[in-house]
């Protein structure tokens, strides 16, 4: 899955990579959304983290 809003509310992921094609293939980290941000070589992480923090902010301006 590519949808980043999918993924945020997955349960378990599992991230491969660290490239697409011949750089990738190997399972960088598996977890909750939230460990996948934590690790650096994670481009869904990267990407992941923008998108929580986003919905956070969004939820905070509400209160």
């Amino acid at each position: 899955e590519h949808n980043l809003d999918v993924i945020k509310s997955a349960d378990w992921l599992i991230d491969m990579g660290p490239e697409g094609g011949e750089g990738g293939g190997n399972v960088l980290v598996t977890g909750t959304p939230e460990k996948v941000i934590k690790h650096e070589a994670s481009y869904t992480g990267k990407y992941l983290k923008t998108i929580m923090a986003r919905d956070k902010a969004r939820q905070e301006n509400k209160a």
